[in-house]
């Protein structure tokens, strides 16, 4: 199982990074199997960062082996979504990137990615382009977003990530995060929507 991620895939939130949304194709990470927090598990503040970051994503699931897969298929590839967190250790990663090293310290860490249950998407249907998502910290609305908005869709996503890398039943792909980008601390308690529709709470310890 891999956990595909896509890079500054809202225009806002990669003007609040100070970086350029202009981009030829999707920005792609992976983060390893260990990385995936399991269900109803609390998340444990990593003690190498002192700026623990939350990152709110519509999550793709896998559920068609493909490589080379054309954008106007990819669509048959996946056959849920969900909304997640993709936990980011901020200043190890602007320290990474000041030296030109790679990021997954910061990225990949145990426990890095979190992902709500999952909303089956019936055979043959498509989704809509709009959908909308969220995420509260303590009860208060901090990141509010919609896949229209997003610079790369769904399927363009996946047929990027084919080129590269065989996409396989069961692989995970968190979609990009908007605007709204922030800092969680000890005690904080963070839960995720997609709609109205809660999927996801994580109480940070």
């Amino acid at each position: 199982m891999k956990i595909f991620c896509v890079g500054r895939n809202y225009a806002a939130h990669a003007k609040e990074l100070n970086t350029t949304p202009e981009l030829e194709e999707p920005i792609i990470f992976i983060k390893p199997r260990a990385s995936l927090l399991a269900r109803n598990v609390p998340f444990h503040y990593p003690p190498f960062t002192n700026e623990l970051n939350y990152e709110c994503e519509i999550a793709l699931r896998i559920s068609k082996n493909g490589k080379y897969i054309q954008e106007r298929h990819a669509h048959k590839y996946y056959n849920a979504i969900s909304v997640g967190i993709d936990f980011t250790a901020r200043d190890l990663q602007n320290e990474l990137k000041a030296k030109g090293l790679p990021w997954e310290k910061a990225k990949a860490f145990d426990g890095s990615a979190a992902i709500g249950t999952w909303i089956e998407i019936p055979p043959n249907q498509k989704l809509q382009k709009s959908i909308r998502f969220s995420l509260s910290k303590n009860k208060k609305i901090v990141q509010d977003g919609n896949t229209a908005d997003m610079i790369f869709s769904f399927n363009k996503i996946i047929a990027t990530i084919s080129n590269y890398f065989s996409i396989n039943i069961g692989d995970f792909i968190f979609t990009g995060t908007p605007a709204g980008v922030g800092e969680c601390t000890v005690g904080d308690i963070l839960e995720a929507f997609i709609e109205d529709e809660r999927l996801l709470d994580i109480e940070i310890k």
